[in-house]
């Protein structure tokens, strides 16, 4: 057994105990886990928050992570793990109550709205956000983030649809959309897994005929160098 198969050996031992209610378990697995998590922290930078207080919360999301791990998933850990801890943290930037700008976004979305005005009457219909960036000569990632920045979020606790009926929140639907991603993401993993397992014209068929929804007669013929007459649509 090498060095990897004893880590992950171990870290399976531990998220067992873990579940099991041992909190000192829970303690290792955080403190083996806290390069990942403030390798994640540091994509977050420049978002208004502190550092720290965004580490916090994704130590919950590790802390979730390892709570919902199944031990049987042929997936490492820490694979399963990075897209929790993300996802709490964008949740919390997201349902934060009191979103801090920084000036510069703001002045810079204010001329990105003038800007976007200016050029609809010029052009006859809305610049696209490529032509709003190139004439005010910053990078469209630029400008989408000073967009997004001066949106008014929207209250978890609003009602969808119209109507004194309605009765369903928007944090349920969020909730039901986050639990659905977490297992569509390991069923990714795990097809990757199986794909790579097939020989490469196997692979392509599969690719083509359930991913990317292409009619696989001609696809067939290519990739199993098989005669026009050889199959049938």
């Amino acid at each position: 057994m090498n060095m990897d198969e004893l880590y992950e050996k171990e870290t399976l031992e531990l998220i067992a105990a873990a579940k099991a209610g041992d909190k000192e378990a829970q303690s290792v697995l955080v403190e083996k886990n806290v390069g990942l998590v403030w390798s994640i922290v540091r994509r977050f930078q420049n978002r208004g928050y502190e550092a720290e207080d965004i580490f916090q919360i994704g130590c919950i999301g590790l802390i979730k992570a390892i709570n919902k791990f199944d031990c049987s998933f042929d997936v490492k850990f820490s694979t399963y793990a990075v897209p929790m801890i993300i996802g709490e943290i964008k949740r919390f930037i997201r349902d934060d109550g009191i979103i801090k700008v920084s000036r510069s976004l703001k002045e810079l979305s204010n001329k990105a709205r003038i800007t976007k005005e200016i050029m609809s009457k010029e052009l006859g219909r809305e610049p696209t956000v490529s032509e709003i960036s190139a004439q005010l000569g910053i990078p469209v990632e630029e400008l989408v983030m000073a967009m997004e920045a001066n949106c008014t979020p929207e209250s978890l606790y609003s009602t969808l649809g119209e109507g004194e009926n309605s009765s369903t929140l928007l944090i349920d639907k969020i909730a039901n959309e986050s639990d659905s991603q977490e297992v569509d993401i390991v069923d990714r993993i795990d097809l990757r897994k199986v794909l790579d397992t097939l020989k490469p014209r196997e692979k392509q068929i599969i690719v083509l005929r359930y991913f990317k929804e292409k009619d696989t007669g001609s696809n067939c013929k290519n990739a199993w160098n098989i005669p026009s007459t050889g199959i049938k649509n």
